[in-house]
């Protein structure tokens, strides 16, 4: 069995760190912090370039030789208001001071030095619809193709209602083999509302090779390294998710599993 689901190793401090050797992969890093007012949280960013979310709750920030004041709105993060973020490229460093209860999430990916430090929302992005039917969620786009912020990350939220499919029609990212698909590593960190409830994530590949389907609690991280990748949200609890992706290329292009292209043809 492949271990591709992290459970947060505690509920207060650092409770998630994935690094590429940790996931024997070679791009996407994951952090997560859940702070209480007056602790402060600090890295060095490395060789990696990172986008600092707020998923819930305020903190002061200083970063790449900056004072960036205090950043954060949302109380819990099913308001589904537009997060605040901060980008600090390779070769730097941040500093975080939590002036609420908060939960910061650190992505992170091979930098460049080819962007500077900035801030990333609230303004600009806009919660959008996307899907048909059962299929319909919800996205915030922090980071994605169209936003050159970045060098190598990809980063968006999703939410998705209660009884709803999401990352679906199947689809996988895993061939260097662009404009048809490109090499992108990601990972998953997932929310419940309500938090005792539990969503579902499947990853597999056609030939089999690889099929794992777990279930997933509030806060666990789940790991893409390659195969499709659909997250159900049972009847009565929402779905939150936080994308992480990266590769060799800043693009997302992406192979339908055949079985469910038809669908994804339909509704196009």
């Amino acid at each position: 069995m492949a271990d591709l689901l992290k459970k947060p190793f505690g509920t207060h401090g650092k409770v998630h760190q994935i690094t590429p050797e940790s996931a024997g992969w070679r791009y996407v890093g994951f952090g997560l912090y859940k702070l209480r007012p007056g602790e402060t949280a600090a890295e060095a960013t490395g060789r990696n370039e990172v986008i600092v979310v707020m998923v819930e709750g305020k903190a002061t920030f200083k970063a790449a030789g900056q004072d960036w004041g205090e950043l954060g709105h949302r109380i819990n993060v099913f308001e589904k208001t537009p997060p605040h973020c901060l980008y600090v490229p390779n070769d730097d460093a941040w500093e975080a001071t939590a002036t609420t209860d908060c939960t910061i999430a650190v992505c992170a990916a091979p930098g460049r030095s080819g962007h500077t430090a900035r801030r990333i929302g609230p303004d600009g992005i806009t919660l959008t619809e996307r899907g048909k039917g059962t299929n319909t969620r919800y996205i915030n786009n922090i980071a994605m193709e169209n936003e050159d912020y970045c060098d190598s990350l990809l980063v968006t939220e999703v939410f998705t209602p209660d009884g709803h499919w999401s990352s679906y029609p199947s689809h996988r990212h895993d061939e260097d083999d662009f404009p048809n698909s490109t090499y992108l590593e990601e990972t998953y960190y997932h929310r419940l509302n309500p938090e005792n409830g539990f969503g579902i994530q499947r990853v597999y590949t056609e030939d089999g090779t690889l099929d794992e389907t777990m279930a997933v609690s509030d806060g666990d991280v789940v790991c893409v390294p390659r195969g499709h990748h659909p997250c159900g949200a049972p009847y009565g609890f929402e779905m939150y998710y936080l994308n992480v992706m990266a590769g060799p290329l800043r693009k997302w292009r992406f192979i339908p599993d055949p079985a469910a292209k038809w669908i994804m043809d339909r509704d196009a």
